[in-house]
């Protein structure tokens, strides 16, 4: 066998069992005796229920109950929790109406759970719930942003006064007025950040499984942290204790953070399997996804910059609308608050900024955090920002950023929204992705294709993300209620194998692969001889799952912690049975030895030794080899970079064509490159959708017009370019592995770059801005607007459409 530590680009052990078919998702898992569940979803975005008729379904063939939300409330069963809270600028805490499980009295959006009906098959359960009668009072309903903070709009909740969930703000208003007041330049941008609907590959499931003679309660589910499901689900919906209650997230084929929240299936099945003695399956239709997976993104914002007259950026206003949905989400409000406003610095030496973020209930379904969570968002607004100041200024778009960098001898670097910036070069990144991009040759790229009759654009974005929300007491006081360290526990078997049970989990990332590699790194133990168990609460300690790029950097940085309680204790008993003091025990390569000397022990010897204590200091040494630690991060990590776009469109269609992409990425120290590289290429993909493709469309009642795969339009493999994918990298000094994530980059830095070359490659028409998605129809009217004949101003129009 070769190299397989870190730096190596190891083959990802999973994808044999992946490949093969030979996974073992939720859905394929089936418990004796299981019934099947189907649940009626409201047909309106906002309604009185007056009665539901449950008759006719529960007198259906194979049914064996159906349960309302009345049913559950008489249970005592509590709403769905929100697991961050945010305080309003006058200190007061926001609005957090509560989430039934099964709604009651009102529905509140197209797909809000209304009845459960349980049956011996799903075809059953299907047949039945479309026999349920509701008798409805259509309520006003109000799924546009604007149109909820209007005056007069529907009330979302009761008591919600203007439908605001919170009204939060970072930075001094006064001070950066000031600036603008004195500023040479000032340049405004009004844009929206469209919703986003996640679509992972496997939908969600759930089996809820109830043992009798235990009184023990198990939970399967498609879930990126089983823990946190374990305890919310636990102690504030069904008040089950931690210690009946066991949560299994198996693999799961996909998440994006779509699987990190607690949703209201994972309480129905268990609450109904305790009722029915029986274990109750729910496995999620695409269509019905569509409503009922909480969607990401949606933002409506004015971003202003001020500018001295040699174009250094002086103050950053911004004022945003950001939706929450009907509900609130288990993370939700963090999403535009402390995960996008923090991030408004980005690359750049802004000295002050000041943004006020409006959270709003709407008809639709919630919003939480996808792919970059908040981050995309700040970056989008930022980079597009920075090409209007360019158009608006004559200022080049390359000079104008390098101008405005943090310098790479400036960190750490504090911005002037709250986060320390530990380690960074920005200038190096952004040189190597001109060069890799060929930013030169571009004039002459584009010449070639005006003689071909296309419209040929290049687009730049540069970002940073915020990884691993950390530390614990920092978040906390910024209204989390939980914990965001990681766990890991390494346990060395008898004859030296490892077993490395981690609180992250893996939905696609590779975890098994990279985390043995640290495994073979620090310990020397044979790649083949290492397992990885996560994703159940019965056999690993409590940890917190995985998201916002923080396994490696945090869950990676757990194991380190471990191995090295492991090789300490493991000199120990290498001193005792080398007749040496500790202090002279080395461990390289699997190996304790004396130093300065050829007496050693493998760690198979010492292990062995541990487990078959004959020789052994037992007076100072518990036996056994297997350690747990807790890592809590000191502060974020900050991956960062620059991702050019280059795009083509067809002036008869408005159809874009993704012609190069560039992506030069700082994401700390690499484990397996070639894993990177392809978590690089998937958040491309991602983004790439959102700018080009992807929109979730609302009627301004509140009907989801984009409610499948017909009016939905995901990327296709023709539609991502062959990618050049670097990393040119600076350390995260706080943190043991030196590792900033990856997962999220390639979503993060797309999208600005993406509508940065199609307003490049539209210059000619005066498109200053669009908004995303930049789709062909759209794209195809600006350039008719355009041409002769067509009424003034209608290019601009058509442009913010």
């Amino acid at each position: 066998m070769g190299f397989e530590g870190i730096g190596a680009s190891v083959r990802r052990k999973e994808d044999v069992r992946f490949l093969s078919g030979r996974g073992n998702y939720t859905d394929d898992i089936n418990r004796p005796g299981q019934l099947h569940a189907v649940i009626k979803r409201s047909d309106r975005p906002h309604a009185v229920i007056n009665q539901i008729d449950t008759a006719a379904a529960a007198a259906a063939p194979g049914v064996v109950r159906v349960f309302v939300g009345a049913d559950m409330a008489a249970d005592g069963v509590g709403g769905v929790p929100c697991g961050w809270q945010i305080h309003n600028q006058d200190g007061t805490p926001m609005a957090e109406p509560p989430h039934p499980v099964i709604a009651v009295g009102k529905v509140r959006h197209v797909g809000d759970p209304v009845a459960v009906v349980i049956a011996d098959t799903r075809q059953a359960a299907r047949n039945a719930a479309e026999l349920i009668g509701i008798d409805y009072t259509d309520l006003p309903a109000v799924a546009n942003l604007t149109d909820a903070v209007a005056p007069g709009a529907p009330e979302v909740h009761d008591g919600v006064a203007g439908n605001i969930c919170y009204d939060w703000v970072i930075g001094d208003k006064a001070v950066v007025d000031g600036v603008f007041a004195g500023a040479a330049h000032v340049v405004k941008l009004d844009l929206v950040n469209n919703r986003l609907i996640p679509n992972a590959l496997e939908p969600r499931a759930a089996i809820g499984d109830y043992d009798t003679s235990s009184g023990d309660f198990t939970l399967y589910t498609t879930s990126q942290n089983p823990h946190v499901i374990r305890l919310l689900m636990g102690a504030f919906v069904l008040h089950i204790p931690e210690n009946k209650l066991r949560v299994v997230a198996p693999d799961v084929g996909g998440g994006f953070g779509s699987k990190i929240y607690h949703y209201a299936e994972e309480a129905i099945v268990t609450w109904a399997a305790g009722k029915l003695r029986r274990p109750v399956k729910w496995t999620c239709d695409r269509n019905e996804s569509f409503m009922s997976d909480a969607h990401g993104r949606d933002h409506v914002s004015t971003a202003e910059m001020a500018l001295d007259a040699e174009g250094k950026f002086l103050g950053l206003r911004i004022a945003t609308l950001a939706n929450m949905g009907a509900y609130l989400s288990t993370f939700a409000p963090a999403v535009p608050t402390y995960l996008y406003a923090t991030l408004l610095s980005g690359v750049y030496q802004t000295p002050v900024i000041y943004c006020n973020v409006k959270a709003v209930f709407t008809n639709t379904v919630p919003v939480d955090a996808y792919r970059g969570a908040g981050r995309p968002e700040a970056t989008y607004l930022l980079e597009r920002l920075v090409d209007v100041i360019a158009h608006d200024t004559g200022i080049d778009k390359v000079e104008l950023r390098r101008r405005n960098f943090i310098p790479a001898d400036a960190f750490p670097y504090q911005t002037p929204v709250a986060l320390q910036y530990d380690s960074g070069d920005y200038q190096t990144t952004f040189k190597v992705a001109l060069k890799n991009a060929d930013w030169d040759g571009f004039a002459a790229r584009r010449s070639a294709a005006a003689s071909r009759g296309k419209l040929r654009g290049i687009g730049i974005s540069t970002y940073v993300e915020a990884c691993g929300i950390a530390p614990s007491a920092v978040v906390g006081s910024l209204g989390a209620r939980a914990g965001l360290y990681e766990v890991a526990e390494i346990r060395v078997h008898p004859t030296g194998s490892v077993t490395v049970f981690t609180g992250t989990h893996s939905h696609g990332q590779g975890h098994e692969t990279t985390f043995a590699q640290l495994v073979v790194d620090q310990l020397g133990v044979p790649f083949e001889q290492i397992e990885i168990v996560h994703g159940d609460t019965a056999k690993i300690p409590f940890g917190m799952g995985t998201y916002g790029s923080r396994s490696l950097p945090v869950g990676g940085s757990a194991m380190v912690k471990a191995m090295d309680k492991v090789i300490a204790k493991g000199k120990k008993i290498a001193a005792h049975l080398l007749e040496a003091s500790v202090e002279d025990i080395e461990f390289k390569d699997n190996t304790f030895s004396v130093a300065g000397t050829d007496r050693s022990k493998t760690l198979t010897d010492i292990s062995l030794a541990a487990y078959v204590p004959h020789n052994y200091p037992i007076e100072t040494l518990e036996p056994g080899l297997d350690e747990t630690a807790f890592y809590d991060p000191k502060n974020f990590t900050f991956p960062g970079g620059c991702h050019i776009a280059e795009v083509e469109i067809d002036p008869e269609t408005g159809v874009v064509e993704m012609v190069n992409f560039t992506a030069v990425d700082d994401v700390g120290r690499v484990v397996n490159p070639m894993i990177v590289e392809g978590q690089v290429q998937g958040g491309v993909a991602q983004g790439i959708g959102q700018a080009l493709l992807e929109s979730a469309v609302y009627d301004r009642g509140g009907q989801l017009l984009s409610g499948s795969f017909m009016d939905y339009t995901m990327p296709r493999a023709n539609d991502i370019p062959d990618m050049t994918v670097a990393t040119e990298n600076t350390l995260c000094t706080h943190n043991p592995l030196g590792s900033k994530g990856c997962g999220e980059v390639g979503a993060i830095g797309s999208p600005p770059a993406v509508i940065n070359a199609v307003v490049d490659a539209l210059k000619d028409y005066g498109v200053r801005h669009l908004d995303m998605p930049a789709t062909g129809h759209k794209l195809w009217s600006i350039i008719q607007a355009a041409r002769p004949g067509m009424p003034p101003g209608m290019t601009q129009g058509l442009a913010a459409e």
